[in-house]
């Protein structure tokens, strides 16, 4: 008769667990790009915090955004390869706000880290429009046209920001306590 040998645990290797949480969160983006929203109110800017801060290899949170956006913009329309590199570009910065604001804790420090995300995007976006799209005059008229037309788009992007923050970091604290909450007393 042949002896059993012990079970051992295995548990999943960092890398493997982050990269099912990116496949995740790229998924998700894409599904949530690609269904009707209002302009500007997507989850891309929250999933890349929230991988940031989550990751146990945060290094690779920037992945995120860029995929998640390469992936959807490929069932949609061109557009002009200046003003998607600024745009690309500036959806990274929640994951890295995301890696510098893992040392402190609280409810309130993603939101804490979101909001300049979400003002810098607004900036940098609409820059890149006025500056590439041939929409506006290269003064400060048309500069300043361009981030008036825009206002509507910086409300819906700080409201977007904030509740797919709020979804993803409450949904990740409701999923880490759904242990305690089945426990008997």
């Amino acid at each position: 008769m042949l002896a059993k040998t012990p079970k051992t645990e295995r548990t999943p290797s960092p890398l493997w667990t982050d990269l099912l949480l990116v496949a995740f969160l790229v998924g998700f983006d894409v599904v949530a790009r690609l269904l009707p929203h209002a302009p500007g109110f997507m989850p891309i800017a929250a999933s890349a915090l929230f991988a940031g801060r989550m990751l146990r290899i945060p290094g690779i949170a920037p992945i995120v955004p860029l995929a998640a956006m390469a992936l959807s913009a490929s069932f949609m329309g061109p557009d002009d390869w200046r003003v998607t590199l600024v745009v690309y570009a500036a959806l990274t910065l929640p994951a890295f706000a995301g890696m510098v604001s893992q040392r402190w804790r609280g409810v309130a420090v993603p939101f804490l880290a979101m909001l300049p995300c979400s003002l810098l995007f607004f900036a940098a976006s609409n820059f890149a429009v006025w500056a590439f799209s041939g929409l506006y005059s290269l003064d400060g008229q048309g500069l300043a046209q361009c981030f008036i037309a825009a206002l509507p788009f910086l409300q819906n992007t700080l409201a977007g920001d904030m509740f797919w923050t709020a979804v993803l970091f409450g949904g990740a604290f409701m999923v880490q306590g759904l242990p305690a909450l089945s426990r008997s007393r």
